[in-house]
């Protein structure tokens, strides 16, 4: 799945030097592999202390594989995505990411996921990338006016969703 998700945003240019933020971050894989990739900086936001130590633990490991001075900047923010957003919203934060990477609990909400996407979409850059995985029993994440479909992928029990936000 990891693979199929970086050869999109590969083959979009969307990763080398990109601002990545990987919500419900669970071990970092997603953000950390965007930043073995080439991407500039990574936020990885995730609620629950183990999973966020288990981050912090898997930052350093990558971190030591770059040279000296040429690892991106790296962060992990243990609190819940949609404070996270709100707070970033609140401190007049605007076209800060180039990638937003949301794996969710497949238990999460319809309700909390399109909050979470309204809450996100002024923190984007114009020609920002959005994904959105889940199972393929969820129904298609309902976007919130300013982000558009891009694409929809199913891999067996996995479904992702691409959107950007709306050039008009």
């Amino acid at each position: 799945m990891r693979e199929a998700i970086f050869s999109a945003l590969e083959s979009w240019e969307l990763v080398r030097g990109a601002r990545v933020l990987d919500l419900y971050a669970g071990s970092g894989a997603l953000g950390l592999e965007a930043a073995s990739r080439g991407a500039r900086t990574v936020a990885l936001v995730e609620k629950h202390a183990a999973a966020a130590q288990i981050t912090t633990q898997n930052v350093r490991v990558v971190e030591r594989a770059f040279a000296a001075g040429d690892a991106p900047e790296i962060s992990v923010v243990r609190q819940s995505v949609q404070t996270y957003l709100d707070d970033a919203g609140a401190r007049g934060a605007r076209a800060a990411w180039d990638v937003a990477l949301l794996d969710p609990p497949y238990d999460l909400g319809e309700e909390e996921l399109t909050a979470n996407l309204t809450a996100l979409l002024p923190l984007l850059a114009p020609d920002a990338v959005v994904l959105v995985e889940r199972s393929s029993r969820s129904p298609e994440p309902r976007l919130p006016t300013g982000l558009v479909p891009l694409r929809e992928k199913r891999y067996g029990e996995t479904a992702l969703w691409w959107s950007e936000p709306d050039p008009a």
